[in-house]
């Protein structure tokens, strides 16, 4: 991106940018009943924003954007809801995928397959398969996904290698168990977005946010747009990120 487009969307220096964005995107359903409309709408104007925050990341250059679409909690819904969420997601596995390939962005899933209906699965896999080799932004779909469950699965597999020999109890460090999340080799989120004003994480990310900034907008994710991701990258860029030691003073007046 030039400077010139820079400066007209207002942005500071990329360098002060976040490489990775995590997304709660909540409030679909809330959005749907202040409008008189059935949580599906909701759900499906939520995907018109997730398009367009999408290709904002592309065009602005982040290297890797985490969207939470389903936990694994959801399943607790309507089961009308969930029948719905998985046709609108198998929808996008295949109408997107030319965009998916315009914009050269490569698609991951995180979290279990299980509960998720097999042709959808079967989209899924062949649209990974088809922008595997795309180099530009990483976008992660959390689907059926918890991190507490991502943590159990991960201790249960370093626990069984520890008992096949195949790595010594005293050699786990916190570089081994993010090598076994499902997010392993992605970096940390430097920013967790989360919309409609709620003021907790809900079982994401949980090992991987532990330094990240968080950014909360009272909007609901069906409008959710470009000027609100810009100025949570605004605001992220003016933050003082410490990672919990001190950032020493600039000059002696600092300290006054």
């Amino acid at each position: 991106m030039s400077n010139t487009e820079l400066a007209k969307l207002d942005l500071p220096d990329p360098q002060r940018w976040p490489d990775h964005i995590a997304i709660i995107m909540d409030g679909n359903g809330r959005w749907a009943q202040s409008q008189g409309l059935p949580r599906s709408e909701g759900h499906r104007r939520g995907s018109i924003s997730v398009q367009k925050i999408i290709e904002e990341c592309a065009r602005l250059g982040i290297g890797n954007l985490t969207l939470y679409c389903l936990s694994n909690e959801n399943w607790k819904r309507p089961e009308s809801e969930l029948q719905f969420l998985m046709h609108l997601l198998q929808h996008y596995m295949i109408e997107e995928r030319d965009r998916l390939a315009k914009h050269n962005i490569r698609l991951r899933v995180l979290g279990r397959k299980t509960g998720i209906p097999e042709q959808v699965w079967t989209e899924m896999e062949e649209t990974k398969r088809l922008t595997e080799n795309n180099s530009g932004l990483q976008l992660c779909l959390a689907i059926n996904y918890g991190s507490r469950q991502e943590i159990l699965d991960a201790c249960r597999l370093i626990a069984q290698k520890a008992k096949n020999g195949e790595i010594e109890v005293g050699d786990i460090s916190e570089r081994t168990i993010s090598d076994h999340l499902y997010t392993s080799e992605l970096p940390d989120p430097d920013l967790l977005i989360r919309t409609a004003g709620e003021m907790r994480v809900s079982n994401y990310l949980l090992w991987q946010i532990s330094y990240s900034e968080i950014w909360v907008t009272q909007r609901c994710w069906p409008d959710f747009g470009q000027e609100d991701l810009h100025e949570a990258i605004r605001d992220y860029a003016n933050r003082n990120r410490k990672f919990g030691g001190l950032v020493e003073p600039a000059s002696l007046d600092d300290l006054a």
